[in-house]
């Protein structure tokens, strides 16, 4: 009977709680539904809801129903005819009325009580009698007595645990409000009895001035015993009485010493138990019950000293064996403190580790869905783009390579956060030392002269590699901060990406002396070439190439971001701005792939070469052309990689030529405006003339050999 009480109670519960409305069908595995399509669904009241409902909107019902019941004068067949009509109204309720909550009915019950009486005696006396029903049924009744009891004695176990609990709160603050009495009273007394052993030891030192001119006395008067030659028999006694007083001088001393010694033990252990107490402790990683018995273990030890210094309170001195306990005391509560910092350190470690491998489980999850998506899009985008011929993303390997320097950037600009953001003045200043020291070089780099521009490229990769250097008067080295090395290479990548999307946008000549020191740097330290290469994907996606699909929710400011458009407080940028910035940048990637630092004696092929200019410019045909972006970038590349393409691929080069004039120009212009086809002219107009001489002229701001002896 009791378990079936307590299955009664646990339901009722369930049926209040606002998470209990999750219905159960044990045979929705037969009818092949999902095992969460119930909870999924809209929930719907029960058709015996309606007759309430119409009853709890209807004032007249409910007065007319509370007289019946009171003056038991209802006939059964007002009943059977009530009950005939709340069938009815039901059926009409359940099919238009949607899930409401419970106590809203409730609530609206009780408004319609707070009525005026007088408002209800008009009603009633209206020409228009209206049949008496019953507000509840009796089984309805009976439900919301049991509900009501449920609640009340839930409340009231509730404040029964309550209380409990805040009495044993109290208890425990009284016991540690009674042991840090105690302690402060012991303070008190060592105190007192410190202050009494200056004043013996002032004493002391005034007894010792009487016992040395007692001494020069003594001295005197054995001078003048030897002089007048007394007898051994007189010299003898006085001798041994000597050698008493000063034994008992020295046992006054040793005791003395024991004492200040065992004050100072006392105040060590006071000191200690300190950190013992739990109040010290609420930022450690213990449990409680360890906390408690190294607090408890604490002041056990506390009071065996204590009994010792009590001993010496009716002045006298300690004993060997009372110091040895003491001591004793003092070296137990030292390990005492160390096994519990040990304790709390490994407790720190184990909860970091814990948390260290939740992050990385949670990070892998979120990057295993997030790339399930990815591939389920691709694949499916990459179908329709078969179908017509083209695809409308990179290859799978392109984009695993996108991904992956990605996370490289990811991971290097988490690894400087503290650094970035640190509020330390002397570490800020640090921090924009090292930023100036490797941004300012890039701004200066220029086609002005050769030793110039090797001034500048031994200047950052000493930068690199560790060593000090000058900058805005001052020596500054990655050595000096943990995170410096990272913090300067991303800076670095950062700043050689900004000058393509500015200085070679505005000025397309800049292109190569910047791109031969990123090139050289890249060869030397390969991190920073990752770097660059992730920073660049960021900003200019057809750097990839990679056409970002937009995602479901994704806002269309967040998706221009994502393409490469500056969204500002103003709006987005303008197609033309737009369009320069990824013209520069285009063209410092076209510049590097081709460029190699001549003062590096290494052999062998370039980090980042040829091979992925020709990777590009292939895929780039692989995919389908958005209108004015794809012509645009396509002749920015090829006005600065064409010739050196050319040269090294030579006939395929210009069958992709062919390709490019004859089959995906005309899908360029198909998708280009009439608006936009100055880009497509100009695009034409190079192929042309490229295949017709077979040639493909230098660009413009190459350095010679004979820039390099300037």
């Amino acid at each position: 009977m009791a378990s079936k009480n307590l299955l009664r109670e646990t339901l009722q519960g369930l049926k209040m709680s606002k998470k209990g409305k999750i219905k159960f069908d044990p045979y929705w595995a037969e009818r092949g539904e999902h095992i969460l399509e119930g909870y999924k669904g809209d929930l719907g009241l029960s058709p015996n809801c309606a007759g309430v409902m119409d009853r709890l909107s209807s004032r007249p019902l409910k007065k007319s129903s509370f007289l019946c019941s009171s003056s038991g004068g209802c006939s059964p067949d007002s009943s059977a005819g009530s009950v005939s009509d709340i069938n009815t109204i039901n059926t009409t309720f359940s099919a238009a009325t949607p899930l409401k909550n419970k106590r809203r009915h409730l609530a609206v019950s009780d408004e319609m009580n707070s009525e005026t009486p007088e408002a209800d005696v008009s009603k009633v006396s209206s020409p228009v009698s209206l049949p008496a029903i019953s507000l509840l049924s009796s089984k309805a009744m009976q439900t919301a007595g049991c509900i009501v009891r449920i609640e009340k004695k839930h409340q009231e176990k509730a404040k029964s645990a309550l209380r409990l609990r805040q009495e044993k709160l109290v208890v425990a603050v009284a016991d540690a409000a009674s042991e840090q009495l105690k302690r402060f009273e012991e303070l008190m007394e060592l105190k007192q009895k410190q202050e009494d052993q200056s004043m013996r030891d002032m004493r002391d030192r005034e007894t010792k001035e009487s016992m040395v001119r007692y001494e020069k006395l003594k001295e005197e008067q054995r001078h003048r015993m030897k002089n007048l030659n007394l007898s051994q028999k007189v010299a003898e006694p006085e001798q041994q009485q000597l050698w008493e007083a000063e034994l008992e001088r020295q046992t006054q001393v040793d005791g003395r010493e024991r004492l200040q010694n065992l004050h100072t033990i006392q105040v060590e252990i006071l000191q200690l138990n300190q950190l013992l107490r739990p109040s010290s402790q609420t930022k450690t990683d213990l449990p409680p019950t360890s906390i408690s018995s190294y607090s408890t273990r604490g002041n056990q030890l506390c009071s065996q000293v204590s009994v010792v210094v009590r001993k010496t309170a009716e002045g006298q001195f300690p004993s060997v064996e009372d110091m040895t306990m003491a001591e004793q005391a003092l070296h137990e509560m030292r390990a005492l403190i160390q096994l519990m910092q040990e304790e709390v350190v490994k407790a720190h470690e184990w909860k970091k580790e814990e948390q260290e491998q939740e992050e990385k489980r949670r990070k892998m999850a979120a990057l295993q869905a997030q790339q399930d998506v990815q591939k389920k899009a691709a694949q499916s985008a990459q179908q329709k783009a078969m179908k017509k011929g083209l695809q409308n993303t990179a290859e799978d390997s392109t984009l695993k390579w996108y991904k992956e320097l990605q996370q490289t950037a990811a991971q290097c600009a988490q690894a400087i956060e503290q650094l970035s953001t640190t509020k330390d003045a002397q570490t800020k200043k640090l921090k924009q030392e090292l930023q100036k020291a490797a941004t300012i070089p890039v701004s200066q780099i220029s086609s002005n002269s050769g030793s110039q521009l090797r001034e500048i490229f031994d200047k950052i990769d000493k930068l690199l590699s560790g060593g000090a250097v000058v900058s805005g008067g001052k020596s500054v080295s990655v050595s000096q901060h943990p995170q410096g090395l990272d913090f300067v290479s991303y800076k670095l990548a950062e700043k050689f990406v900004k000058q393509g999307e500015e200085e070679v946008a505005s000025h397309h000549e800049a292109a190569f002396p910047i791109a031969v020191v990123a090139s050289g740097i890249w060869e030397l330290h390969p991190r920073v070439g990752d770097l660059i290469l992730a920073c660049l994907h960021k900003k200019c996606p057809y750097a990839v190439p990679h056409y970002p699909p937009m995602k479901d929710g994704t806002p269309v400011e967040e998706y221009q971001k994502i393409l490469g458009y500056r969204v500002g407080e103003s709006g987005v940028e303008d197609q033309d701005s737009f369009l320069k910035r990824m013209s520069g940048m285009i063209r410092l990637y076209a510049a590097i792939i081709q460029m190699r630092w001549p003062y590096i004696s290494k052999q062998g092929s370039l980090p980042h070469g040829l091979n992925h200019g020709w990777r590009w410019l292939a895929q780039m045909l692989n995919m389908e052309p958005l209108a004015d972006i794809t012509a645009t970038l396509l002749l920015d590349f090829l006005e600065v990689c064409g010739n050196a393409l050319m040269k090294q691929y030579q006939g395929q080069f210009f069958k992709l030529m062919l390709y490019l004039k004859e089959e995906y120009l005309p899908r360029i212009e198909a998708v280009t405006s009439s608006g936009q086809m100055g880009s497509v002219s100009r695009l034409q107009e190079f192929l042309e003339t490229a295949l017709q001489n077979q040639q493909i002229s230098p660009p413009k701001g190459q350095l010679s050999s004979r820039f390099w002896r300037t």
